[in-house]
């Protein structure tokens, strides 16, 4: 009698597993279906995030963990940024610290006057080594000559360089001068910018100037227009003023010294004090 022959299971997976899947599939839907139709309580989300704020500081330069925030989702600048939220976070430590500072000095003002002119000459001595760095890549350190108080920073041009003798022509060589002078003022003009004109005591007389005071002024006037028509400057922020022989720096009774007094001046005043 012949041997029957065994019944081989068809290819495929299981039955039961197609089932299975079948389930699940049905439930992962059934489980994105209620979470889309869920909501979030704006309210205690909130509070959640303000309580985090003031116990850990996590929140106060800004930044998110998803999303555009500051410290992760910025892929290969998240160095720069995470640098720039230490700044921030420290900027506002530092300004609380001047704050307190200054509060001791309530009943003292002349100590709180003495004060706020250190931290203005301060200020002033790094803007001034930073106008000098910029005079000397543009080749002007033979023409101008910088310097500071505690109100300003200084700009200072021989008067020889920038005009004739008895007039306010600007020389084709001051144009030159100014153009980069003007590049060095559109950076670091952040407040008032005052040009000063100053001559010898040398009495004039002519036809265009009745005295040193119109000449001098007649010469702020002539780098005031200059500087208006070349360089992006706010004409708000821009002033001019003759101060003829009035404010010497030098012996005027020398060749030296009269040539150091015929001068033009730019102040640039700190924005920031």
């Amino acid at each position: 009698m012949a041997k029957k022959r065994e019944e081989t299971p068809p290819p495929g997976s299981p039955a039961w597993m197609s089932t299975f899947s079948d389930l699940m599939n049905l439930l992962l839907c059934f489980f994105v279906l209620l979470f889309s139709m869920s909501t979030i309580d704006e309210a205690k989300l909130a509070e959640i995030v303000a309580s985090m704020s003031s116990s850990f500081s996590v929140f106060d330069g800004g930044a998110r963990s998803i999303g555009d925030g500051m410290l992760i989702s910025n892929g290969v600048s998240q160095l720069n940024e995470l640098s720039q939220y230490i700044n921030s976070t420290g900027a506002a430590a530092d300004s609380k610290q001047d704050t307190q500072n200054l509060e001791q000095y309530d009943n003292d003002p002349q100590g709180l006057k003495e004060l706020l002119e250190e931290q203005n000459l301060e200020a002033n001595e790094r803007m001034a080594e930073s106008v000098a760095e910029s005079v000397a890549e543009s080749g002007l350190s033979e023409q101008v000559e910088v310097s500071f108080t505690s109100q300003y920073v200084e700009l200072t041009m021989k008067g020889g360089l920038l005009f004739d003798s008895g007039s306010a022509q600007l020389k084709e060589e001051a144009e030159r001068v100014l153009d980069r002078v003007g590049e060095i003022l559109m950076r670091y003009s952040s407040g008032l910018i005052e040009i000063e004109g100053h001559t010898d005591n040398v009495p004039i007389r002519s036809a265009q100037y009745a005295s040193n005071e119109e000449l001098s002024s007649a010469r702020a006037l002539s780098v005031f227009y200059y500087l208006l028509d070349h360089a992006a400057l706010d004409p708000t922020e821009l002033k001019h003023a003759g101060m003829g022989d009035r404010v010497p720096i030098a012996d005027n009774s020398t060749e030296e010294g009269r040539s150091r007094n015929r001068r033009v001046e730019i102040r640039i005043y700190n924005g920031v004090l």
